[in-house]
């Protein structure tokens, strides 16, 4: 395999699907697609016209993701800015197929990566953020996913696990501002609770609720990200705060514990205190050693350290925080803002530009920036 060749062809291929009318974006993405196949293919069978190939099979990746991007956007033109309640229409069979392509054959990751990208319209770049790897790497995991399950009969649906995975992931990219996805995840997972008595299921509806209920005061009318703590919290929704946290009693109630039912109860926690300064963040670190039981996830880690130094101060979030890999994202943003609370404010503003260099997107990029120019002022 000619990696050097490779390299050398994808600026031309890149190029041509620019002039054709694909999205830089969107180009890059299908380019990535077609390197991944020429790396499986070409061994054993090498094209005659190299940059033909691949200029075929990226233009063929674009148009399939185009089409894939087009059926979304017209589920979602029928979802209404809220999510309702109830069973969706018997025709639709969106959550039919996060089933099915949570095969038994796939291992749950390359499950979830593989219905990101096919159903949830999601590209390889935004599946590999969510995933904390590298994007080639994800497109290589996807592609060995489309390869395995391409002569496998879709008669055998995924676990119920796979899917809530996938449904968080793509709940999360909606409400993260990137992809307007998050009414459409909640509308599935109201769905599959309908259909599923499962404390799990229960859990994820009641975490996206009371997260959804948040989400008018997480920006300004520029776009620019409002701390938790800063919010107002006269524009939450209590309608959706309150059913987020009926739905979330009575999971708990089945007493079966998971992660979705511990992320739930550390948002409702959020979601029940009339002021910031009431937040229960003591009963939150306990909840989020529940999560760490669960899990052993360095992100809780890192959230705990925060509600830790919410808890018992600033020196103990910091002592938390020492114990991390600081090498986790939002790790120099977790650190700055636990710094500032004991007092130091120029190690602070060093790691919030730290920060705002590593941030995954404009509007996290800007909030960080401003915070560390308050510091420097």
């Amino acid at each position: 395999m000619d990696e050097a060749l490779l390299r050398s062809l994808t600026p031309a291929v890149l190029g041509i699907l620019v002039r054709r009318g694909a999205d830089f974006a969107a180009a890059e993405d299908a380019v990535q697609d077609a390197l991944v196949e020429a790396v499986r293919v070409w061994p054993e069978d090498p094209p005659r016209d190299p940059l033909g190939w691949l200029v075929t099979v990226a233009w063929r990746r674009f148009l399939d993701a185009t089409r894939a991007e087009t059926a979304r956007r017209r589920r979602e033109d029928v979802v209404d800015a809220e999510p309702e309640q109830g069973l969706a229409p018997d025709t639709d069979d969106t959550l039919q197929l996060y089933f099915l392509c949570a095969h038994p054959s796939l291992t749950p990751s390359s499950a979830v990566a593989l219905t990101l990208r096919a159903v949830g319209g999601l590209t390889t770049r935004q599946i590999a953020q969510a995933y904390l790897v590298p994007e080639a790497t994800m497109a290589q995991r996807i592609s060995r996913a489309k390869k395995t399950v391409g002569d496998v009969r879709f008669d055998r649906p995924g676990d119920v696990a796979t899917v809530l995975r996938v449904l968080y992931l793509v709940f999360n990219e909606g409400y993260s501002g990137d992809v307007d996805l998050a009414a459409e995840a909640i509308r599935l997972t109201r769905q599959l609770a309908a259909v599923i008595d499962h404390p799990e299921v229960a859990g994820l509806l009641a975490l996206m609720l009371l997260h959804h209920a948040r989400r008018a005061s997480r920006t300004t009318a520029g776009g620019s990200l409002v701390p938790l703590a800063e919010q107002d919290r006269d524009r939450w929704d209590t309608t959706l705060i309150a059913e987020g946290i009926e739905v979330l009693q009575a999971a708990l109630a089945q007493d079966r514990l998971g992660e979705f039912q511990a992320q739930a109860a550390i948002a409702a926690l959020h979601a029940a205190a009339p002021v910031a300064e009431e937040t229960d963040w003591v009963q939150i670190v306990e909840w989020y050693d529940e999560l760490l039981a669960l899990t052993n996830s360095p992100v809780v880690r890192l959230n705990r350290a925060v509600a830790v130094g919410e808890a018992d101060g600033p020196r103990a979030g910091l002592k938390a925080l020492a114990e991390l890999d600081d090498a986790l994202p939002r790790y120099s943003a977790v650190a700055a803002y636990l710094h500032e609370r004991d007092g130091d404010r120029r190690t602070a503003a060093k790691l919030y530009a730290e920060a705002a260099g590593k941030a995954s997107n404009l509007a996290e990029r800007e909030h960080l920036t401003r915070q560390a120019a308050r510091l420097n002022n």
